[in-house]
């Protein structure tokens, strides 16, 4: 698809490079800096061009010469069993203000579903409280809502929503490596994934390239890592990122790989509490994993909140079934940040 009316006065056309720095002024002025607190040329790139499931389909929507509406798909994969599942998910939602109201959001995610129709088997995304009815009306499953785990190592501060005014706005000092740094070694990140139980449903397909982008190439995101050693080789790996949320400092814990072992996994969620003196931790893992179980023996309760979560298969016979909120196996790294 090259061009499609999409109102009066506004065209619809697919997004080319030249076109990035006033992609990234519409992004800021609807969206504000995002989560990596601003947007950057590299975390565009990072995101939407170096990703190992492919580029992001990007649609732009344009009026009198000017980009008035972005919408864009990032690629992903899961693995069902031994089967893979093409999958984009809707994220970087952005209209120019003298546009909102007007149905450019809901032309261009029309637009770019119809396109996408024959090329991937699902559509998925976590919408706010904003966006969310607007996917619901267009035909979208209301799959449920992601249970996220919190376990909080300063409860007063918890519960007050703010650090102390002595501490102010610094940030903790984080006591671990890059994940990057713990990234290369790759031989053993490898081994460690195949040691990995398979996930009884959807689960992004994991390998050493895709750690290494998500963790290890992510741009302004600071992920660390702490490990896991057993007769001198890794026998797990959990990544984290400590960031500011409301008033707080979270531990943001995106992955545990420990081989279906709930021990090694309990450890590592000790380690990462340990490595960075935030108020709280949060974590989400698959229903029954070895990760979910060392979760509750290391002090994490269900969250009174989780992750909403929307879905669109393009594709009849999808399986297991995507608008069934039990068929997914996820974690919080695929779902933060995006």
């Amino acid at each position: 698809m090259h061009q499609r009316a999409a109102k009066p006065g506004v065209s619809v056309r697919r997004f080319s490079p030249e076109d990035l720095p006033d992609v990234l002024e519409l992004l800021d002025a609807s969206l504000g800096g995002g989560p990596a607190g601003r947007r950057p040329p590299e975390f565009f790139r990072w995101k939407h061009l170096d990703n190992p499931f492919g580029p992001s389909y990007l649609l732009l929507a344009t009026a009198e010469e000017r980009l008035v509406g972005l919408r864009a798909f990032l690629r992903w994969r899961f693995l069902a069993g031994d089967r893979a599942v093409d999958a984009v998910r809707a994220v970087d939602t952005a209209t120019h203000p003298d546009f909102q109201g007007m149905g450019v959001f809901t032309r261009l995610t029309l637009a770019a579903v119809d396109d996408l129709r024959g090329e991937v088997d699902l559509v998925f995304n976590t919408p706010n409280g904003k966006s969310g009815p607007g996917y619901l009306k267009m035909g979208w499953t209301e799959v449920g809502r992601v249970p996220v785990r919190i376990r909080a190592r300063r409860p007063l501060r918890v519960l007050r929503g703010r650090r102390d005014g002595a501490t102010g706005g610094q940030a903790p000092v984080v006591d671990a490596p890059t994940a990057a740094t713990v990234l290369e070694r790759g031989p053993e990140v490898t081994g460690l994934l195949a040691r990995e139980p398979a996930p009884a449903g959807l689960a992004t397909d994991r390998d050493l390239a895709y750690l290494r982008w998500r963790y290890g190439a992510a741009p302004l995101l600071d992920y660390r890592a702490v490990t896991e050693e057993r007769d001198g080789r890794l026998a797990g790996l959990a990544v984290f990122r400590v960031r500011p949320r409301g008033g707080l400092w979270e531990s943001t814990v995106a992955e545990v790989l420990a081989g279906g072992d709930p021990a090694v996994a309990r450890r590592l969620l000790r380690r990462v509490a340990r490595a960075a003196p935030a108020d709280h931790l949060t974590f989400a893992a698959p229903a029954g994993s070895a990760a979910a179980r060392a979760a509750t023996r290391a002090g994490f309760l269900p969250s009174p909140v989780g992750i909403s979560m929307v879905a669109n298969p393009l594709r009849p016979g999808v399986r297991p079934d995507p608008s069934r909120l039990g068929s997914w196996s996820l974690t919080l790294g695929d779902l933060e940040v995006f």
